[in-house]
């Protein structure tokens, strides 16, 4: 999909800089994978404590 956005050269700039990522698109898929990787984190976390778990199906 193609895109045009507007970011923030400095962020940008300090992005590149603490990941060694070369190009822009790739910071930026880089990125979007990591904010997807800490919501499905957080949606994990809302379930700590609502879902039981059957540890002798394990056994």
């Amino acid at each position: 999909m193609r895109t045009n956005i507007d970011i923030d050269d400095d962020l940008m700039a300090k992005a590149r800089k603490l990941s060694n990522i070369k190009t822009k698109k790739a910071l930026v898929e880089e990125a979007l994978r990591l904010y997807i990787t800490i919501e499905n984190q957080k949606k994990l976390i809302d379930l700590w404590g609502k879902v039981e778990v059957d540890d002798k199906a394990y056994e």
